[in-house]
């Protein structure tokens, strides 16, 4: 495990352009998932492995739960996607602590994803993605 650095000749000013500038991408793709309704069939083209399979991939309902987040509608948008809705909470965290971190001098990453990170994060998205698409995981589906 690495630690957090100081950041000597960097002002706290150069530190926070990056998460001033992933802040405001993020903020741009929820203020255009607010405007442009993703609950229209279509209406950002369609997922290939639905169109393919028929079956939802665990990305599918993301957009709309993102959209259904931005209105305050939080159990609509874990209805649409609770992987999505894990997502956006663990992401604003993370840019909040990385933030606060680089405010205080450090010049450390948004996030760091390790080998055994993968080796947890993975099996989860695919055990969300074949859950959702049985008699059991149903309440999952989009």
């Amino acid at each position: 495990m690495t630690t957090a650095r100081t950041a000597p000749g960097r002002t706290t000013r150069a530190l926070l352009r990056d998460p001033a500038i992933v802040g405001g991408v993020g903020l741009g793709a929820a203020i255009l998932l607010h405007l442009h309704d993703p609950h229209e069939s279509g209406a950002y083209g369609y997922c290939p492995f639905l169109v393919l399979t028929g079956l939802p991939c665990p990305g599918c309902g993301g957009l709309r739960a993102v959209n259904d987040l931005t209105r305050g509608e939080v159990a609509a948008a874990v209805s649409s996607n609770l992987a999505a809705v894990c997502l956006v909470a663990f992401l604003a965290v993370s840019w909040l602590v990385w933030t606060v971190r680089r405010a205080r001098g450090r010049d450390v990453p948004m996030v760091v994803f390790t080998t055994r990170a993968a080796w947890v994060v993975v099996p989860l998205i695919v055990v969300f993605g074949v859950l959702r698409n049985t008699p059991w995981g149903a309440w999952l589906a989009p």
